[in-house]
């Protein structure tokens, strides 16, 4: 009976934890990018093996472990620099967003100089033009005044360094212990902004433009507090959906993700849910077919019904937010209709997309 109820227990404050993150997101300024620049999921990576799609750069070498029950990239030692490969050295345009999963930690193990560090940089300013220090250990004794912590610099136009931090009262409410935060960042021309789990942390109006990104790990070196990363995506701005719609007739959509092998929409996923949402309802006559697609890996036996079950799950989604459902139509596609070749990750991710056609 105890067990039943505890895991019973278990099972809400999942379900809390949830809704509390979607309810995040659907506040969220945060706009996805809608063009593909770098991918890595790290699912299909070799273990004990250096990421294949990185570059290392510095101090110790990092590697793919599976931890927690996924796959991810290790970031190694006292300190770890790794880069995306890239086939361009400026790579960034004007406009841009960085998605990644990290793993928080329950302990407090973390010293001051425990961090994760998005360090966006460029030849003009190889130091680093915003540099954000994520310290993701979980406050379990809050009497002791430790907190989760998140600090950043930035080079403005002008070239003086300043720099800021978000406060722990703020970040305690977002990181929880022993599970996959999602941060997000987007530079705009000269504005930078930066999220965890949808929430806005950093507000920067006025930076220097980067070219370059690196990700950094600094730690004392305990094994307990490595870092863990994984689902690493860089994308170029987004174009208003109504612009693309009028453009191509259609919407092809990276923002709408799933959990691995199932049609369980991920939490991040509404907002771009909402954004859809909202253009439906700014232009009632407006109707689509929700297409769901996937990449070649695996077979059309498992693929064919997994992406009928994904469109079917947008459809519900945007039927929850308001839009009659006599509006939408559900159709799989599953790896049939590609549009970028499959032999590589940014391609396999480029075909794993959602699109909605214009009826």
């Amino acid at each position: 009976m105890k067990k039943t109820l505890f895991a019973a227990a278990l099972l809400l404050f999942a379900g809390l934890a949830v809704n509390a993150q979607e309810t995040n997101y659907a506040k969220s300024d945060f706009v996805p990018g809608d063009e593909i620049i770098f991918d890595d999921p790290v699912e299909k990576e070799k273990l004990g093996e250096f990421p294949s799609h990185w570059d290392f750069l510095a101090g110790e070498e990092c590697e793919i472990v599976n931890h927690k029950g996924a796959q991810a990239i290790k970031l190694s030692g006292w300190y770890s620099e790794i880069g995306p490969l890239m086939k361009q050295a400026n790579y960034l345009p004007e406009e841009f967003t960085v998605e990644f999963d990290v793993w928080s930690n329950a302990t407090l193990g973390f010293s001051d100089n425990d961090w994760l560090r998005l360090d966006l940089y460029s030849e003009e300013y190889p130091d680093g033009i915003v540099r954000v220090d994520l310290n993701p250990a979980v406050n379990n004794t809050p009497n002791e005044g430790d907190h989760a912590a998140l600090v950043y610099t930035f080079q403005p136009p002008t070239g003086d360094s300043r720099e800021g931090s978000a406060k722990g009262e703020l970040l305690d409410p977002l990181i929880k212990a022993n599970t996959w935060l999602h941060v997000s960042a987007s530079f705009n021309k000269r504005a930078f902004k930066y999220y965890i789990n949808g929430t806005r942390l950093i507000n920067l109006p006025n930076v220097a433009r980067p070219t370059r990104i690196k990700m950094v790990s600094i730690s004392n070196c305990e094994e307990k507090d490595r870092f863990f990363i994984k689902n690493v995506r860089i994308c170029k701005g987004a174009v208003p959906l109504y612009d693309r719609l009028t453009s191509d007739g259609k919407i092809v959509s990276y923002a709408i993700t799933f959990e691995t092998g199932k049609a369980d929409l991920k939490p991040e996923s509404v907002i771009e849910i909402n954004r859809v949402a909202k253009l439906m309802q700014e232009h009632p006559d407006l109707s689509f077919e929700v297409q769901g697609h996937c990449d070649n890996t695996g077979s059309d036996a498992v693929n064919d019904p997994l992406s009928q079950k994904r469109a079917e799950a947008i459809v519900n989604a945007l039927v929850e937010k308001g839009i009659d459902k006599s509006r939408l139509t559900a159709v799989g596609k599953g790896s049939h209709s590609p549009i970028a070749p499959n032999t590589t990750e940014e391609g396999r991710a480029k075909n794993r997309r959602v699109e909605f056609v214009k009826k």
